[in-house]
């Protein structure tokens, strides 16, 4: 019960803060629908005074005036018409001026707060489920709060009034109708919580839905290169028949829920109409007062009615809330914390961009290491090289240093310039560590634009600078339009190599003093390959790099190599001493090498 409680606190809590700045909007759209439920309750009153006291001649001499003048009667009531539609055009206009400002301001919360959060979440979340909460969850919200947060305002104060009125002018109809209520809203209550089930189901399927086509979307070059156009289209068929299922049973609980609300509205309206007519016979309510009573019990009827609407309506926004509030809860990245150290330089000897891995163990799953007891030490300025073969623990070195992911409490640790990464606040660490992946991505915009992404404010020249360090500015020259060539989504217009090359460029840009390559040459030849890391000795001098390939060559100029196999450190020295020995790493050189390429290196 405490955590229902909780739960519906949230929910309001959420309400609240996102309506920031549109509270006001709000407000008048609430107060606008008051009015208007106000000005249509008089309309049964000026029928009532009509028949009664117009048109059967008790009104006296006022009744005479306005039996000669009907037209004042029909002028009072387009007059109460106009003004109750003008009060509902501010409730609707302000109304939906409050939904927008809280939709855009829940939209800018999630997609900030999803940029923060850890790696760790972002794997155990699907993009689409993901896409799904910010994009058709947030809708759902939207419209709960434009649409149906004011209904409920305006139904509480309509059956208040409608009531007022009707007990007014006779008790024991009043109570009849009110007998009615309770019946409403039990079964009201009961199907809301059915709905919300299956809308909770619904949801999901959608969620998975929106997976397979983010997925085949962005994977489409992979499907046609193997054929697997029928898998995926059949893969698609299987959950959009799920998902249509879930939605024809969710119709049939509402087809269900309506045609109960079509019958106990009508036992409603019959038992009005017998017992009025009843009461009307008796002379215990005029002719005037039976119209007006019935009035003002059609009007209740919808209300009554809308209220399994509203409850259904708030069961989906209810499980929209929760999927929301899961992210918006979701704890983000640890940012590090600033003490009197954290700004000073390093007190151990070494550069300020000194790396040092003491003693690291990590796995992304508990009970599954990935590294195992892994020191080891990159002085400032040196280049150092990392081979070893898949699921060695390659990237995810380069992952823990740039705190991606976070090392627990036991599991050893890692330190820049003699400070413990922790200790650094994230924007700073990663702005000191330039990262090149193997696969790199690419924006869909020139490649001005993906080069600056980096570094927005560059010049031209700094941008060309970089590009003719990653060796591509020729290849950039080359296209019709240069620079201000558009890439395709992902940067499927390029070759492998240019992607990678443009993405070298990208992070060069940025002038890290420590950067990492991580086998981000992969796609490119043996010479290219060669002249890109001559350049980079060249005119990075200063800076630390870590080169992480599978290819030899790539490695041969660092000034320390380390291999690793299977989560350990199985070699470590320069490429001289490595092929000295009868190690993983001389296998690989002679797997790779021909015996004219060594003669034509050693050489």
């Amino acid at each position: 019960m405490e955590n229902n409680v909780s739960s519906k606190y949230r929910k309001f809590h959420l309400i609240f803060r996102f309506l920031k700045g549109s509270k006001i909007y709000f407000a008048a759209a609430v107060a606008a629908s008051l009015i208007s439920t106000i000005l249509n309750a008089l309309t049964p009153q000026i029928f009532r005074f009509s028949i009664d006291k117009v048109l059967s001649g008790n009104g006296g001499s006022g009744g005479s005036y306005l039996t000669n003048h009907l037209w004042t009667l029909a002028l009072m009531i387009v007059a109460v018409a106009v003004a109750s539609g003008i009060f509902t055009y501010i409730s609707r206009t302000n109304t939906a001026k409050a939904g927008e400002n809280f939709a855009k301001n829940l939209r800018d919360t999630l997609f900030i707060h999803v940029q923060k959060l850890p790696m760790k979440w972002h794997d155990r979340n699907q993009t689409g489920d993901i896409i799904q909460r910010c994009t058709s969850d947030v809708e759902v919200i939207r419209g709960f709060v434009v649409t149906q947060l004011l209904e409920v305002f305006r139904t509480a104060f309509l059956v208040i009034t409608s009531f007022v009125m009707m007990f007014s002018m006779n008790v024991k109809l009043s109570c009849i109708v009110l007998l009615f209520v309770p019946v409403v809203a039990i079964y009201s209550t009961v199907f809301y919580k059915l709905i919300a089930k299956r809308f909770t189901t619904v949801d999901e399927a959608e969620g998975e839905l929106s997976t397979v086509v983010q997925e085949n979307a962005t994977g489409v070059r992979v499907v046609r290169a193997f054929g697997r156009e029928q898998f995926e289209m059949e893969r698609f068929d299987e959950k959009n028949e799920a998902f249509a299922k879930l939605w024809i049973r969710l119709g049939s609980l509402s087809g269900l829920y309506w045609g109960i609300g079509d019958l106990i509205t009508g036992l409603q309206v019959v038992a009005v109409i017998i017992f009025g007519v009843m009461e009307a016979v008796n002379g215990y309510i005029s002719v005037g007062e039976f119209i007006a009573f019935a009035a003002y019990n059609s009007t209740l009827v919808w209300p009554i009615r809308g209220l399994g609407r509203i409850l259904s309506d708030m069961s989906k926004a209810g499980v929209s809330f929760e999927r929301v509030d899961y992210i918006i809860h979701s704890q983000e990245e640890a940012y590090g914390k600033s003490d009197e150290k954290s700004g000073k330089e390093s007190e151990e000897p070494g550069g300020k961009y000194d790396i040092s891995f003491q003693h690291v163990s990590f796995g992304y799953e508990d009970g599954k290491e990935v590294l195992r007891d892994i020191s080891f030490t990159i002085p400032q300025g040196r280049t150092f090289g990392i081979l070893g073969g898949t699921g060695s623990g390659k990237s995810t070195i380069i992952q823990l240093l740039s705190r991606l992911y976070e090392l627990g409490e036991n599991d050893g640790s890692i330190c820049l310039g003699g400070r413990k990464i922790k200790d650094i606040p994230i924007e700073e660490l990663r702005r000191d560590i330039g990262m090149v992946l193997q696969e790199p991505f690419l924006y869909s915009r020139t490649i001005r634009e993906n080069i600056a992404a980096s570094v927005p404010e560059a010049s031209m020249e700094e941008i060309r600078y970089a590009a003719q360090i990653a060796c591509i500015d020729d290849a950039i020259m080359s296209f019709p339009d240069g620079y201000e060539t558009l890439v395709g989504e992902r940067g499927v217009t390029l070759s492998g190599g240019q992607k990678q090359r443009i993405a070298i460029a990208r992070m060069l840009l940025q002038k890290a003093p420590v950067m990492v390559f991580d086998d981000s040459l992969s796609a490119v030849d043996s010479q290219t390959d060669y002249r890109i890391r001559c350049a980079l000795k060249e005119h990075m001098k200063e800076a630390t790099v870590i080169l992480i390939s599978h290819r030899v060559t790539s490695l041969m100029g660092a000034d320390e190599i380390m291999v690793l196999n299977q989560g350990g450190i199985e070699e470590c020295g320069i490429h001289e001493e490595l092929i000295q020995k009868n190690g993983i790493y001389r296998k690989i050189y002679d797997i790779q090498m021909s015996r004219d390429d060594r003669e034509k290196m050693e050489g």
